[in-house]
């Protein structure tokens, strides 16, 4: 009888990868099963602005798509690094919107060596809720949960009636996010005019929304939680806890008053661009784009009067690792057990 292989006994559980490209960020994330969770062994996030122009030209420019393939490279060099099992690449709203997208995605396969794939809004929410379903409070039957992307924003209307299957019941995409929003308003998005015209105009591409599931009836019965996941959530967790950097283990699962968040945007509308480029947690790249994300958030909850909600730095990246590794038999029952540290 052969000895037993002791190398493969004590061998670390097959790593796997998940690649979120959306309008603003390119993100990576490389976990192995852990427990009853996952442990994040590699991570990566670059602001490539891949959308930027694409509202007003239907097209990715030439100088985005090698910003962005530059943060591909980098990407698909630390997952071949890692081994990983399974990989999954997905993209989002600007490559949805541009009429050069499908030519991008040939470029990225024979230039960065990954399989990317666009897929649906329906399915970005999908994906969103099964990476944040860990922090849902199963005693509230109703959730929204959001995401301000650079080039839309979803919102999702939730029956966690079942603790165990939380489902999403209606969803719904605004082709408005921080980076459209941005150029559609020419930077003017701080307090003022234009900031409530953008409140208004997310307010407007809700109503029907909120009116076909009833959920400001619920959200006045005290029925409804709320979640967000986005840049701008997770930066004003960041301002409100006053950290001197960004610390993802102090933001995920953070619960903020309404009555904090105002008082954080309100602080923000009162700084200039450098002020804001300062501040370790906003820093020079976004610091053009948080007051966008401000005015989604407000008419977020203006229409929505919930009282709080839940900070989230976890998402679509997350649920796409939860899928890859159901398809090897691996259920996990809450993620991640080790952040990445990074800003989403």
């Amino acid at each position: 009888m052969s000895p037993p292989d002791t190398a493969s006994q004590h061998a670390p559980p097959h790593a796997y990868a998940a690649i979120d490209l959306g309008t603003n960020n390119c993100r990576m994330l490389v976990a192995r099963p852990y427990g009853d969770g996952f442990r994040v062994v590699d991570s990566f996030s670059r602001i490539v602005r891949l959308g930027e122009g694409v509202a007003a030209e239907g097209r990715l420019s030439e100088d985005a798509i090698k910003r962005t393939l530059n943060a591909l490279k980098i990407c698909n060099a630390k997952i071949n690094s890692i081994g990983a099992k399974r990989v999954r690449s997905i993209a989002t709203e600007a490559c949805r919107r541009a009429v050069n997208g499908p030519e991008f995605l040939d470029r990225v396969k024979n230039e960065a060596g990954l399989d990317l794939e666009t897929i649906s809004a329906q399915e970005e929410a999908n994906l969103t809720l099964a990476g944040c379903q860990p922090l849902l409070n199963k005693d509230r039957p109703h959730a929204l949960v959001f995401d301000i992307g650079g080039g839309s924003t979803e919102v999702l209307w939730i029956d966690t009636s079942n603790p165990v299957e939380p489902k999403a019941v209606d969803v719904i995409s605004l082709p408005h996010g921080v980076v459209t929003l941005t150029e559609d308003f020419s930077g003017r998005t701080s307090h003022g005019e234009s900031y409530e015209e953008i409140v208004d105009l997310i307010d407007r591409g809700f109503a029907e929304f909120d009116r076909r599931n009833g959920i400001s009836q619920a959200v006045t019965a005290g029925l409804v939680q709320m979640l967000g996941t986005s840049g701008t959530v997770t930066t004003l967790g960041a301002l409100y806890l006053k950290l001197d950097r960004y610390d993802r283990s102090l933001v995920d699962g953070l619960d903020l008053d309404f009555d904090h968040i105002n008082g954080v945007v309100h602080h923000l509308g009162s700084l200039n661009t450098e002020d804001r480029m300062q501040n370790p947690c906003i820093g020079p790249k976004r610091s053009d784009l948080i007051m966008a994300g401000c005015a989604v958030l407000d008419a977020v909850c203006r229409r929505w009067p919930v009282g709080s909600l839940v900070v989230a730095d976890r998402g679509i990246r997350e649920g796409i690792l939860l899928n890859l590794m159901a398809l090897d038999g691996i259920h996990i029952q809450r993620s991640p057990h080790e952040g990445s540290g990074c800003h989403p």
